[in-house]
């Protein structure tokens, strides 16, 4: 089978909820070779991912996680993923990402839909039985 690698679990860091009050000095958003991410987190786009955070606190306060645990087990649920590519800064986020695998059994289809639901981008694929 065909597995697909996902990269950047984290939105860029926005499910972090750092950005929520603009870009501070000391992001990765902030260094002048991430200007593309600077404008991402600003734009009209980037503020309507962050109020989608708003939404999916309750759902990792049942699941007892942080919002970046849930981004990436709800990221490692997906069927057609085998494997997530984790980014940190630190050795302390590194470990907080990890904490993720403790979040998976957790991930029920419910729950999982939920999340689709609030984030809106679940892909549609329209099956072709003719082939």
């Amino acid at each position: 089978g065909v597995g697909a690698m996902t990269w950047s679990p984290l939105a860029c860091g926005i499910i972090s909820g750092k950005y929520g009050n603009g870009v501070p000095e000391s992001s990765r958003a902030s260094l002048k070779c991430y200007q593309w991410l600077k404008e991402k987190i600003i734009s009209e786009e980037g503020r309507k991912q962050q109020g989608k955070l708003k939404d999916l606190s309750p759902i990792a306060e049942r699941l007892g996680c942080t919002l970046p645990q849930q981004g990436v087990a709800w990221c490692l649920r997906n069927e057609g993923v085998s494997s997530v590519l984790l980014g940190s800064s630190n050795p302390e986020q590194l470990i907080e990402n990890l904490g993720a695998i403790q979040v998976l059994p957790k991930m029920t289809s419910h729950i999982v839909n939920e999340i689709d639901n609030i984030l809106g981008n679940k892909p549609y694929s329209k099956k072709d039985y003719r082939s």
